[in-house]
């Protein structure tokens, strides 16, 4: 009987693990995996060097809902690994030829976490017809840093700069090149008039490690998100303090029924 136990233990792991598969992008092997059936396809796009594993805790949940895609990026994750100074336009556009690729050729429902948001944004601006909606969780943003030197100019550079060595030192600088150099990004004009759902957490830290993570700090997080969000025609603000910069891990419940809530509000 242990043997038997043991046997489809393996058969359930392999089947689990079988439903990620590999296609071609840019000539590199890309893991995706599609689950889920509906009128509408979520698109799912990891924060910074993250892979399809960041969505683990949601993606069986709107698998039951809708359509819903996810993938790592060239580099991250089970993909191909390459050493490469990326920019969100090159990102943006391999995810539009991951659709193509996987003939996706209806717009899909953009969701993104983190840095990820910042590729949906250059993607929304670049490919306005293939977005339906867009939700950004925690996005990277070009004024975060702009809050610490707010509080406290002088410290606020010096945290600055030591975090840009810990990116390199952690490898993480391919990714975060265009988000340090302050590249203009897309924004409400440049984005088509959709339903936008922002999610961003002002969850107060006990032991704050930088300015960024001060309760005054993240209250201008906060409202930061708020005006942003709600400067889009058909924009929504979700504030929780229940979680920090993973809301997908500590509060994935929360998430579903926002995409849920965000896929009623496309006009059919």
């Amino acid at each position: 009987m242990k043997l038997i136990l043991l046997l489809l233990l393996f058969l359930f792991s392999f089947n689990a693990s079988s439903e990620v598969s590999f296609i071609k992008v840019k000539g590199y092997d890309v893991e995706y995996e599609i689950k889920g059936s509906g009128e509408h396809i979520v698109f799912l796009e990891a924060g910074g060097s993250a892979g399809l594993s960041d969505w683990d805790l949601i993606f069986e949940k709107l698998a039951k809902k809708t359509k819903v895609i996810r993938y790592s990026r060239i580099g991250n994750g089970g993909s191909e690994k390459i050493k490469k100074n990326y920019t969100s336009e090159e990102y943006a556009q391999e995810a539009s030829l991951l659709l193509t690729a996987l003939k996706i050729d209806q717009p899909v429902v953009y969701v993104a976490h983190s840095y990820g948001a910042y590729i949906a944004r250059r993607f929304s601006s670049t490919y306005p017809d293939k977005v339906l909606a867009l939700m950004l969780i925690e996005p990277a943003s070009e004024h975060d840093v702009d809050i610490m030197r707010k509080i406290d100019l002088e410290l606020a550079e010096k945290q600055i700069a030591q975090v840009k060595l810990d990116d390199l030192a952690n490898g993480m600088s391919n990714q975060y090149l265009d988000f340090w150099s302050k590249r203009p990004l897309p924004d409400y004009p440049e984005i088509p008039n959709i339903p936008v759902t922002v999610i961003a957490s002002t969850k107060k830290f006990e032991e704050p490690q930088l300015l960024f993570f001060t309760d005054q700090a993240r209250d201008m997080w906060g409202k930061l998100n708020s005006n942003w969000a709600t400067a889009f025609p058909q924009g929504k603000v979700v504030l929780t303090n229940k979680s920090y910069h993973f809301p997908q891990n500590d509060e994935p419940d929360m998430v579903v029924a926002e995409i849920v809530e965000l896929l009623s509000r496309i006009k059919h």
